[in-house]
């Protein structure tokens, strides 16, 4: 079966997490993926371990040509590329893609049924629209990190760049629907996504109980501050595990299985609110009951019988979890240089999908000499353009 978007060419003037993420997983579903990266590489190249594993992670199968866009010979490769291209996207500094005469009112004009799709900070239309944006800024602004640590503590960030992340699936999922829009109308659109407002976003339940209250949520550490028990840790005799059972009939059932059917009639947890009002002496009890037990055997008593709880697992734990070997979510690709390495594959299977190419991320400038041909650049062409430093060749 043919892949949805084979066919299709992206040009990916991305960097880091956020645009490279979304294009990756345009990738997955079939795209011709074509990197463009500065001569001496994207900055994910430049800060070491972490740089690497981004690059790892986010780049798989793709092509990469290296290009000194702020070279006019450089702009007017970038310029090519776009012309045989159906999306675009990148997530520069607000305007530096504009500098270099490639920003989407521009290349919206020169190609009307483009999708031309930008990721930024904080939002192309607000006063903070020039400010370079992280994930970090992103948690901090967007309510994230206050709510999240221990109630006497300081905020905490996410223990990963989930903004950046959850706004490559949210990016993606737009220019998969202005694709579409494309196909059934014959017209291309501008898509744009910020960190601050899927930051947000991703909040919903916090968001909906403030503006239906009006009273702002504040941290609570584990646990959830209207339900009880709620993600509360319980520790076992050889680790931990996490519980929610806060309806009336899923709390009954714990309170039987942990042979504590007192607990339902104790005053202090005969109603959620009483037990959000009571949690600390709630947790005593559930605790004390789950202490001798091993974490497998809290496991199976809990989850066979309906009762929502969970592992708390290490990265070493979670590649050995057999539901997680059985998704083939860890891949095995072959680098620039011929080795292999393991990634991760996307998180989602389609029958018309069958796996990439097995390739891991480019190289700088790996496939420029390639694509350059493909535009009709002569070896003599290329060798004088690599000459002047507007393009980059493997090293």
């Amino acid at each position: 079966m043919n892949p949805p978007l084979e066919g299709v060419r992206v040009v990916d003037f991305g960097q880091f997490i956020a645009a490279p993420a979304a294009t990756q997983i345009l990738v997955d579903l079939g795209a011709d993926v074509i990197k463009v990266e500065p001569v001496h590489g994207e900055s994910a190249r430049l800060i070491g371990l972490y740089g690497e594993a981004i690059l790892r992670t986010y780049n798989r199968d793709k092509r990469c040509i290296a290009l000194d866009l702020k070279n006019p010979h450089g702009q007017k490769i970038a310029h090519q590329l776009i012309d045989s291209a159906d999306i675009v996207v990148q997530n520069l500094r607000p305007g530096v893609m504009e500098s270099f005469g490639l920003g989407a009112a521009a290349v919206r004009a020169a190609h009307p049924r483009l999708v031309y799709a930008t990721v930024s900070g904080f939002g192309l239309h607000g006063p903070s629209k020039g400010r370079p944006g992280l994930d970090i800024a992103a948690q901090a602004e967007s309510g994230i990190m206050w709510v999240t640590g221990e109630a006497d503590s300081e905020p905490q960030r996410v223990g990963f760049p989930m903004v950046d992340a959850a706004a490559a699936h949210v990016l993606a999922q737009a220019i998969l629907g202005a694709y579409v829009r494309r196909l059934r109308f014959g017209a291309g659109d501008e898509v744009e996504v910020s960190l601050l407002e899927v930051a947000i976003h991703l909040q919903g339940p916090n968001w909906g109980e403030y503006l239906l209250t009006g009273n702002p949520p504040v941290r609570s550490g584990n646990g959830q501050p209207t339900v009880a028990p709620a993600a509360d840790i319980m520790p076992t005799r050889d680790g931990a595990i996490v519980v929610s059972a806060y309806s009336v009939p899923h709390f009954e059932k714990l309170c039987r299985l942990i042979q504590r059917p007192d607990l339902v009639l104790d005053a202090r947890f005969e109603s959620n609110a009483v037990r959000v009002a009571n949690r600390a002496e709630l947790l005593v009890e559930l605790r004390a009951a789950f202490a001798h037990m091993s974490t497998e055997q809290a496991m199976d008593l809990l989850t066979p019988n309906g009762v929502v709880a969970g592992r708390i697992s290490s990265y070493d734990e979670v590649r050995k979890n057999p539901d997680v070997e059985a998704t083939g979510l860890f891949i095995d690709v072959e680098g620039p240089d011929g080795t292999q390495h393991t990634t991760l594959g996307s998180p989602w299977h389609l029958a018309s999908v069958i796996g990439g190419d097995g390739r891991g991320a480019p190289g700088i400038g790996q496939h420029t000499a390639e694509l350059l041909s493909e535009l009709g650049y002569t070896g003599q062409d290329i060798s004088t353009l690599a000459a002047r430093s507007v393009i980059g060749l493997p090293q």
